[in-house]
């Protein structure tokens, strides 16, 4: 959500900034909404006045026996004419905010220029790629027999997966490890949120209006979170934060579920895009003067989960044309996929700035002070734990065996497991019969 009075005092910075995502001029339309609503208020603030003037004059009429009769022939005609001008403020109103609700996060300026994911710029870049391919997850996972997309589709239907045995609990290891990590090293608290939200939770955290055909909704008019963020930003929805308690960081790992409407034909082999996939997200609701440091110390704990698993990757910025509906200036890390040749995200931080906390209502006051401010509220993956899965089955293979190794830091949360061998045959036939 956007500001109306700093549109008002500066429209020409709203629309050169917008104009960087590729958008028309804005600000007309939504001054000319402004100006409407503004004198409608003004017309129904005059005629409350002149009514409670007339009401007191009726009164003071009556009590020396006079005649009223014209006065309250007009507090009468007020009264008829108040509904029409409020349900056409209210409707002016809707109007105004549906505009405003639909556009963008207002860019940094240290934002890239460019239309497209070809302009975004590498940061830093670690760990040495494998320079010889080898098979992708798909080939490896059911070559050890442990993944099976098969079973998965004639339950779910497509983009859904079937795991058991190793890869079942490896993904669980990623999971307990990347917490752990954020909880033990980094200061994030782990919550266990809910799962199902209501319509202004996922307003809050701008997926809706834009976005509602990427989401899952329930019969009971409750959404299926497309991510943790919007259970864990909305912590901060409609609250006056003590400034001096910020920031706060908050972690958890859930379930995600998205249609992934916008992405027909992307990644339909395998695990990369799904349906339902697992999520270690990492949130921070902060001060304005501390929210840009805060953005690099998100991205780097999003990278070390990356460093202690031993997995190439690389840290971009992201161009203007590639930046996402709510944010202000976002890294997005790709880890290294020996099966596809190429880097691919595996987390995307974002500083949203003021942009959801207007939305929520999410405010803070500083110590002495009487004026609230809004906060500001930052999102990271950290991370997407199938995607990590995809990672480390790809670098971790062993093509002699068929084998994956299983990282040094996972090994703890794998009964010291050095290494996932393929199932024989017999286990395959009770695992299935199992099934």
């Amino acid at each position: 959500m956007h500001d109306l009075r700093a549109i008002r005092e500066n429209p020409e910075i709203f629309d050169k900034n917008w104009a960087r995502r590729g958008l028309a001029p804005q600000t007309s339309a939504i001054l000319a909404l402004d100006e409407q609503r503004r004198a409608l208020q003004t017309q129904m603030q005059e005629l409350q006045n002149r009514r409670n003037v007339a009401s007191k004059e009726i009164g003071q009429i009556k009590a020396k026996g006079g005649d009223a009769s014209a006065l309250m022939d007009e507090v009468a005609a007020i009264k008829e004419k108040a509904p029409a001008l409020e349900a056409e403020e209210a409707a002016l109103a809707e109007k105004l905010n549906g505009i405003l609700s639909s556009l963008p996060n207002i860019l940094d300026a240290e934002v890239p220029v460019g239309p497209d994911e070809d302009h975004n710029v590498e940061v830093r870049k670690e760990g040495t790629p494998k320079t010889q391919s080898g098979p992708d997850h798909v080939a490896i996972g059911e070559g050890l027999g442990m993944m099976d997309f098969e079973t998965a589709a004639k339950m779910s239907g497509a983009r859904f997966v079937l795991m058991h045995s190793g890869l079942a609990q490896m993904e669980r290891a990623l999971a307990q490890f990347m917490l752990d990590t954020h909880t033990r090293e980094h200061g994030y608290t782990e919550v266990s949120p809910p799962l199902l939200v209501r319509d202004n939770a996922v307003y809050g955290t701008n997926q809706l209006p834009k976005f509602s055909e990427d989401l899952f909704r329930t019969t009971t008019d409750h959404w299926l979170i497309p991510t943790a963020e919007v259970s864990l930003t909305n912590m901060a929805a409609d609250m006056i934060m003590d400034a001096e308690s910020l920031p706060l960081r908050v972690t958890a790992f859930t379930p995600c579920f998205r249609s992934e409407a916008g992405a027909a034909g992307k990644d339909t082999k395998g695990m990369i895009r799904q349906h339902q996939f697992y999520k270690v997200e990492m949130v921070t609701i902060t001060t304005p003067d501390q929210s840009a440091a805060e953005h690099e110390r998100m991205t780097n704990c999003a990278e070390n989960i990356l460093r202690k698993l031993e997995l190439p990757f690389r840290t971009i910025i992201l161009c203007e044309g590639d930046t996402g509906f709510g944010a202000r200036r976002t890294y997005d890390l790709e880890v290294w996929l020996p099966g596809q040749g190429k880097y691919r995200e595996i987390s995307s931080c974002s500083n949203c700035g003021d942009f959801q906390a207007r939305r929520m209502k999410a405010r803070m006051r500083r110590r002495g002070g009487k004026d609230v401010e809004f906060v500001h509220t930052l999102n990271g993956s950290g991370l997407a734990v199938g995607r990590a899965l995809i990672a480390v089955l790809e670098n971790y293979y062993d093509p002699a065996d068929g084998g994956v190794f299983v990282p040094t830091v996972l090994k703890p949360y794998m009964g010291g497991l050095d290494k996932i061998m393929p199932l024989d045959a017999n286990a395959r036939v009770l695992q299935a019969a199992a099934g």
